[in-house]
């Protein structure tokens, strides 16, 4: 184990509009959804979603009912665009700030979406992070790229 922070970045593209992935950044409902990785279960206990406000998350072992949480702070939100936050895990064992940046561009078929996450605490395998990550974003693209009716 080494003193310093890891980083990790992502790269994926969904079949949705930058928008909708937008939304599932910024809603409390949809987050609990797909941002836990595979195996945890989500609660946010406060969220407001403003440049300054944020949330504060839960992630729980469905095995174990161990649970770890973090609270983000929104430095950044431009619809469609980009969200930067920061972030704090609530352990004092995992101290520090990650700082995340998600960039939405907008494609002919969907929306690439550029993830990087600074500062990850020493004690976190950045591999594990990485992996953790995969898992969220196929769930993320589970939930943006259906195209649901509304009238059956």
């Amino acid at each position: 184990m080494t003193d310093t922070t890891g980083t990790v970045k992502l790269h994926r593209v969904l079949r949705a509009p930058a928008e909708r992935v937008y939304k599932a950044f910024t809603d409390k409902s949809a987050l609990e959804r797909w941002l836990p990785p595979y195996g945890y279960t989500g609660t946010i206990h406060q969220m407001d979603a403003r440049v300054g406000g944020g949330y504060r998350m839960s992630f729980t072992n469905f095995g174990t009912g161990n649970s770890h949480s973090f609270t983000v702070e929104y430095v950044e939100l431009l619809p469609g665009r980009r969200i930067r936050h920061t972030d704090r895990f609530d352990d004092p064992h995992l101290p520090g700030e990650m700082s995340v940046s998600i960039d939405l561009d907008p494609l002919s078929c969907g929306t690439q979406v550029s993830i990087v996450q600074q500062g990850i605490p020493p004690p976190i395998p950045v591999e594990m992070c990485y992996l953790g990550w995969q898992e969220s974003l196929e769930q993320l693209a589970r939930l943006v790229e259906p195209e649901i009716s509304d009238n059956g």
